[in-house]
This record gives C-alpha cells, structure tokens and sequence, in this order.
C-alpha cells in the first residue's frame, strides 16, 4: 500500500473512532449541561443542525478542493472536527454545545475530500476495492470507537471528548507532514459565487446523466438510517434484548459488514461489473430484511449475517461508478454534492422510518425491514438504466 493511501485510511480510521467514542456519552453529558433527563429533542437537534450544515457546505468545500488542492481543504475540516470536540468537552451551556456541532458539520468535508484524493491517485479499476477498504476502515473506526467512549466515560464524563480532539489533532499533524498534495490545483480564480452553496447543486442538476446516480446514493443512503433508527428499538420489541444483546449484534453487523467490505468489493467488480456488484449487493441486503421482518427467534439475526454482509460490496462499486460520471478537474465538487445528498437523508429518512415504526409497533416490529426492501427497490430501475463507462486499466 503507497503511503498517501496508508494516511488517508489511518485518517479515517482514526475519524471514525473519534465519532463512535462520543456516542455512548452525549446524552448523558446533554443531561449534566441542560439539567434535565429528557435530553431527546436536543439530541435531534444536535444531529439536525449538523446534517443541515453538511447539506449546505459539503459542495462548497468540495469544490474548493478541486481549485485550491485536496490537502488544505482537509487539514481545514480536520481542525474544524477537533475544535467541535474541544467544544463538547468543556461546554458549561448547550449554546456552545451547538456551536460546536455546527462548526463540524460546516467543515465536515473530509470524508468528501478523503474519497475525491483516492479517485485522484487510483486508476479506475482500482477504486472499487479501494473504496471497499475505505469503507472498512470507517467501520472498524466505529467499531472500537463506542467501546472505548464507553470506558473512558467511566472514568470522567468529558474524557471522550478530549479524546476524540486529539485523535483529531493527531489526524490532523499526520496530514500536515505526511500526506502530500494528490492533485495540481486548477488555479482557477476563486470569486464569491463559488462560496454560493446552491451552485455546486445546480451544476450537478444541469448533468442529466449524473442524475440517477445521485438518486441512488441517495436511496442507499436513506436505507441505511433504518438500522441507526430503528434496531435497538425492534431487537427489544421482538426479542426483547438487552443493552448487551442490542451490542453484539450491531457488533456482529459491523465486523461482518467490515470484513465484507475490506475483501469483496474488488473480486466482486471484477468477476461481475460494477452494475452486477451492485444489484448483488442489494439482493443479499434484501433477502436479510426479509428473513429479520419474519424471525422469531434472535438467532435467526446472527445466522444471516454474512449474507447481510454482502449488501457491503454494492456501495465501493456504485462509488467506483460515481467518480468516472465527471471529469478529473471536478471530483471534488461532486463527491461534495454525494456527502451533501448523504446528509439530506440523514435528515429525512429517520424521521420517516421512526414514524413508520411506531404505525407498526405493536401488531408487526419487522414491517420496518418490508419497507426498507420497498425503498431498494425503487432503486433497482435505476441501477439497471446507468450508462456504464468503460474503466481505464493502466
């Protein structure tokens, strides 16, 4: 492995364990600064006000990639996460608990800027598996994450959070010295109107044949806010787990989805094509949500893990697809309007499968996975209609 791409995955590695280490943590640490158990809706805020800021400034930041380099608009959205941290930990009101989570959602580009620099240094028919690995080392990030949030949280309530400030700072001293810049910028004049966050959005809508693309991330996208929404909720309704059962078998998802990701993506695209991969991938996914709507008993869930797993070799190939949907000179921009889609479904689809859930509660908890199955499949004509373009092999 080259050491641009060993930095970039470290990167994120180390991103995501500074994600996960504050999940178990923030509602308590909302109920020490607002002074009330019923810390929900501020929760729902966090999370909204942070998506909104993602929607907003992910194309900006995108695009001022593609002019100003990859690495200083990383190194910026590195500093801006750890500064979102340093925040939450010392934070004595709630005010500064939303400023924090608003700087990191307006610097949030570095998952955007991570995948554009992958594109920038892989030939086409290496980014499948790169973005497999890619994926991987996000999963194991948020794998370790929670577990070490929840240890350290035991020791101090605000520990977790200076601890994911200085994963960041780390991440952000290696990307500083290390990684070196992966593209020639376009030297283009940078003027107000590239700051207008619409603009990247209507670029992308005056491409008709980037469109489908676009609607399908964002399908993906919103069928994976089903689990995050709905899972401990229907584990205790159905089988009627436990905080440690709910645990191992989101731990038990993520190492199979993980492992999955790490060394499928690749032989998958290859042996099948892109298209292939990913209609693949959405079949294993379904035929899993099907057997989760109807089991009765919780070893069923276990069971079809691995074949939940392969649902993991769709999205690196749908990714490898993406990037050759645009010229070289706008990756950046467009993997910023696909982190911007992601977070308008991160917006919408758990408000919309939570509602779902609770109409369902009581006579049917799995009807949530039948309606997550109903939602791949208004992306399967999608996925059939895509102009394949040949992959360059160096």
């Amino acid at each position: 492995m080259n050491r641009p791409l060993f930095v970039i995955f470290t990167a994120i590695v180390l991103d995501a364990v500074g994600i996960g280490l504050i999940f178990p943590i923030l509602p308590t640490l909302l109920q020490d600064v607002a002074h009330t158990q019923n810390v929900a809706p501020y929760i729902g805020t966090m999370t909204a006000l942070y998506a909104v800021m993602q929607f907003i400034f992910a194309p900006v930041l995108g695009a001022l990639s593609d002019r100003l380099g990859r690495r200083p608009v990383l190194l910026i959205s590195l500093g801006g996460a750890a500064v979102n941290y340093l925040f939450l930990a010392f934070a004595s009101n709630l005010w500064m608990l939303f400023i924090g989570r608003a700087i990191a959602g307006l610097t949030s580009a570095n998952i955007a800027v991570a995948m554009a620099y992958i594109t920038d240094i892989s030939r086409e028919d290496q980014r499948a598996r790169r973005f497999g690995l890619f994926n991987a080392m996000f999963g194991i990030g948020f794998i370790i994450g929670p577990v070490l949030g929840g240890v350290l949280g035991e020791h101090w309530l605000r520990l977790p959070f200076i601890a994911a400030a200085l994963l960041n700072g780390c991440n952000l001293l290696l990307a500083f010295f290390v990684l070196p810049e992966s593209r020639m910028p376009s030297r283009e004049k940078i003027n107000l109107s590239a700051l207008n966050p619409l603009r990247p959005l209507r670029w992308v809508f005056s491409m008709k044949s980037v469109l489908p693309v676009i609607l399908i991330f964002f399908i993906f996208s919103a069928t994976g806010e089903a689990y995050g929404t709905c899972w401990a909720l229907w584990g205790s309704d159905t089988f009627h787990w436990n905080g440690l059962w709910i645990g191992l078998s989101l731990g038990a998802f993520g190492v199979c989805q993980t492992l999955a990701q790490a060394f499928l993506p690749g032989p998958a695209v290859k042996l099948l094509g892109e298209r292939a991969a990913i209609l693949t991938g959405v079949a294993g996914t379904c035929i899993a949500l099907i057997v989760m709507a109807f089991a009765t008993q919780s070893w069923m869930i276990f069971a079809i893990m691995p074949i939940f797993a392969l649902g993991g070799i769709g999205v690196p190939a749908l990714q490898s697809l993406a990037t050759r949907q645009v010229d070289e000179s706008s990756q950046g921009q467009f993997q910023g309007v696909l982190a911007s889609v992601v977070s308008l479904a991160s917006i919408v689809a758990p408000l919309a499968f939570s509602s779902f859930y609770f109409v369902f509660r009581q006579e049917w908890p799995g009807a949530i996975w039948l309606s997550v199955v109903a939602i791949y499949a208004l992306g399967v004509p999608l996925v059939l209609g895509l102009r394949l373009k040949t992959p360059v092999v160096a």
